[in-house]
């Protein structure tokens, strides 16, 4: 009873020892992605008051994006505002600076409750956004509207900030 009892362990060894698992991945996450562009265009009617910034490579799909509007410098201060974001005029008018995004790119664009044409330029012409890739969870662990809290939050210093030209 012994010598089967054995037999039938070493046979199942060497069944188990000849197993060869192979696991092929496509698309596979290779872990969260930081990464901080900074692009600065125009917007009018012949671009749709939009712009597309492609992301290459494509986002994981566990990525978020946040992106900041540069609203204004104050003493050598650069003042970045969380979008989407919403500017109330005196005469009633919003505009808004907005985006949208896929694993592919981020869609920066303006709507308003008025006809764009009439904007000044200083809100439709050499605008700069800053596009923030933060892996999933990290946007509840961080205050977002700040930009120093999330750079810092990310260790992305201001030198290792992408630009992008278009």
């Amino acid at each position: 009873m012994k010598k089967i009892t054995l037999f039938l362990v070493f046979i199942g060894m060497m069944t188990l020892q000849s197993c060869e698992v192979t696991e092929v991945y496509d698309d596979v996450d290779n872990g969260p992605r930081t990464e901080v562009f900074e692009v600065t265009t125009s917007f009018n009617s012949n671009n749709n008051y939009s712009r597309l910034v492609v992301f290459d490579p494509p986002l994981y799909s566990s990525d978020s994006v946040l992106v900041y509007h540069l609203y204004d410098t104050v003493n050598g201060q650069d003042i970045w505002k969380l979008m989407p974001q919403t500017y109330y005029f005196s005469d009633g008018g919003e505009l808004d600076f907005n985006f949208d995004y896929t694993r592919y790119n981020v869609n920066i664009f303006l709507s308003a409750n008025f006809s764009l044409t009439t904007l000044e330029p200083s809100w439709t012409q050499n605008q700069t956004f800053r596009i923030v890739i933060i892996p999933d969870g990290f946007a509840k662990t961080v205050d977002k509207k700040n930009i120093d809290s999330v750079m810092s939050a990310l260790s992305v210093n201001k030198s290792e900030v992408k630009k992008i030209d278009l």
